[in-house]
């Protein structure tokens, strides 16, 4: 009997200890394993064939760790299918400046994304789980964030009664089952 008692406690102790061993300074409140599982198939896109130019003389000189000729721009392909101009979906930020303009009119930070990160790193110190939940790996994402959700019935109702014209959606009952 004393030897089951003294395995379970030192079960117990090396689950506590293997718990204080987490990272307190970046918590990480969601688990998922399939991240570190390999190679993710949608990212290898094949190349194009290669072509032989009319004058070699108008090839572009070698510039180590640029773009070839026959790698795959899937966002300028899609562009040139649907009538747009392939250089403005390969330099995305450049069309923007009247939007982010417009968006700043009234003022903006320069450090905002640096101010976030440090909010949602904060956030996420205050929320890391419980003991438990640390040690086994259970997932607080859903948890820690559930506060900011958009109630989106509510949202819904508010722009029927100020007159906007919505679209349907789906009863509460449909996704609650």
């Amino acid at each position: 009997m004393a030897v089951r008692q003294v395995v379970f406690a030192a079960l117990g102790a090396s689950v506590l200890a293997l718990g204080a061993c987490s990272d307190s300074s970046d918590p990480i409140l969601m688990h998922a394993g399939a991240q570190d599982r390999g190679p993710d198939e949608f990212a290898i896109l094949p190349t194009l064939p290669l072509e032989m130019p009319d004058d070699l003389a108008a090839l572009p000189a070698p510039n180590p760790g640029g773009g070839n000729r026959v790698d795959p721009q899937p966002r300028a392909d899609v562009a040139r299918a649907l009538g747009g101009s392939p250089a403005a979906a390969l330099n995305p930020g450049v069309a923007d400046g009247g939007i982010v303009n417009y968006a700043s009119r009234f003022g903006r930070s320069g450090d905002i994304r640096a101010q976030l990160a440090a909010e949602d790193l904060e956030h996420r110190q205050r929320n890391r789980g419980r003991l438990l939940e640390r040690v086994f790996g259970v997932n607080v994402y859903y948890d820690a964030y559930e506060h900011m959700w958009l109630d989106k019935y509510a949202e819904l109702e508010r722009w029927r009664r100020a007159g906007a014209r919505t679209p349907t959606a789906p009863p509460r009952e449909l996704l609650e089952n």
